[in-house]
């Protein structure tokens, strides 16, 4: 149980390493030397978890996956939980060196030999399914085609967090979502919906 508890301590920390050096470099121009050096690692232990640069690179890229899934709605409105997604995913671009790095690498996609796409549709899939949820409980606009809006919307939330990081190093992240939300939901919602929201974060 001690060995396999070190070996998962060690993967962690070289996805950590790894996942720092892509988002500050991107994949082009990280190297597993640099990676080892971050993760304070042997190499042979690295290359016992990972054998090559695209394979440790998806594998932060599965991390998203892994956010989403540990994410946990906390309200009856299904337009209230999408609310507080766009501000969770906002704090863990801010403060989850696996975030940040994954959502650098699913930018730059066209860098594999496969490219990748599942985290794309992930967050599209998930919007859709609260929006439809919504539609059920009859707030949304009628003819509100949810396939397109969580299109827009996930699109949406990718410019703003790219913006936030050029311009700000995503310090007006949580700003820029607010404007976001405050902006987009008159156009889903209904007003008898729209007025139980929280268009600000929550704790």
């Amino acid at each position: 149980m001690a060995r396999q508890a070190r070996a998962l301590a060690t993967r962690q920390a070289v996805l950590i390493a790894a996942a720092e050096v892509f988002d500050e470099r991107g994949y082009a121009a990280a190297t597993m030397s640099e990676i080892l050096d971050r993760a304070g690692v042997t190499k042979g232990a690295l290359y016992f978890h990972f054998r090559s640069k695209e394979e440790l690179a998806l594998a932060v890229i599965e991390g998203q996956g892994a956010w989403i899934s540990g994410w946990t709605p906390a309200s009856d409105s299904p337009v209230q939980n999408l609310i507080d997604l766009g501000y969770a995913f906002a704090r863990a671009l801010q403060t989850d060196p696996l975030v940040r790095g994954s959502i650098r690498l699913t930018i730059e996609h066209g860098s594999f030999t496969q490219p990748q796409l599942a985290a794309y549709q992930g967050w599209m899939d998930l919007v859709r399914e609260l929006l439809e949820r919504a539609r059920e409980a009859g707030d949304l606009h009628p003819g509100v085609d949810v396939t397109a809006a969580s299109g827009v919307i996930t699109g949406a939330v990718t410019g703003i967090q790219l913006s936030s990081q050029v311009l700000a190093d995503r310090q007006d992240l949580i700003q820029r979502m607010s404007d976001l939300w405050t902006l987009l939901l008159p156009g889903l919602v209904q007003p008898h919906a729209l007025a139980r929201l929280s268009v600000a974060e929550r704790a």
